[in-house]
């Protein structure tokens, strides 16, 4: 569904490359994760794979169509296929939960009561009680939940490819699991193509693909579940580099459990 080619990108005619010749293929239908030491880019190469960041050069290809070649105007009708989740969810504070979530829907000019018969499915699917949360302002919200409302947003209008960019970034060790938990089931039951940006080990857990980008390049691209087993040389220096911790020291010592 998605195909990246030798996708180059810098902010200005004599500044140094953010991403440098990325090839990737994402497959359809699965969860892949795109991992990486913090400052490599990572937040970077998912906004020119949504198109908010045109590349310098190469190509975005979504379902057969190269992207960057498309006017505003008809970028718009491929932001319709994906939703985009935020690293802090970026919430409006002065709207409730069922207008953050319904804000796609209400913009369209679709009746308030309409709204909220569709948020509350949304909401459903990431547990999240409506009678609870609809009518609560994102002060009253725990970090977890934020990220719960943020992602019933992004479901709203049923996109086909979901993109999240650092979404358990500020939460605890058992939030962040839940989140994870979460993402994974979701993806499973509606059958999207998800890529996730990373640099959290347990993320490995949920995923079915591993793409690691460390000098503006992808230096590994496979399966989760034999990362552990990687001779690349980038995968053991980010595995151990970042093997410090409780939780991923017991990631390593349970690597036979993925």
């Amino acid at each position: 569904m998605i195909i990246l080619k030798d996708l180059k990108k810098r902010f200005s005619e004599d500044g140094p490359f953010i991403t440098d010749g990325v090839n990737l293929e994402i497959p359809s239908g699965k969860m892949t994760c795109i991992i990486g030491r913090s400052g490599e880019g990572k937040s970077v190469l998912l906004k020119q794979i949504i198109g908010l960041i045109r590349p310098t050069s190469g190509q975005v290809i979504i379902d057969d169509m190269d992207i960057t070649k498309l006017s505003d105007k008809e970028l718009t009708k491929v932001f319709k296929k994906m939703g985009y989740v935020f690293q802090f969810a970026a919430l409006l504070d002065s709207l409730n939960v069922l207008e953050n979530v319904g804000l796609p829907l209400l913009e369209k000019g679709m009746a308030l009561k309409d709204v909220e018969v569709v948020v509350r499915q949304k909401l459903a699917l990431v547990d999240l009680s409506a009678d609870e949360t609809l009518h609560k302002y994102p002060s009253e919200l725990s970090g977890g939940m934020k990220k719960r409302v943020g992602l019933a947003r992004t479901l709203v209008t049923d996109p086909e490819i979901i993109l999240y960019d650092e979404p358990t970034t500020g939460l605890d060790p058992i939030t962040t699991r839940i989140i994870h938990e979460l993402m994974a089931s979701m993806q499973k039951k509606l059958k999207i193509t998800s890529v996730v940006v990373s640099h959290d080990l347990e993320i490995f857990k949920y995923v079915d693909k591993v793409a690691l980008l460390e000098d503006r390049k992808i230096q590994y691209f496979g399966d989760a579940a034999t990362i552990w087993e990687s001779n690349n040389p980038y995968v053991h220096q980010f595995i151990h580099g970042l093997s410090e911790g409780p939780i991923q020291t017991e990631l390593i010592h349970s690597k036979d459990k993925f």
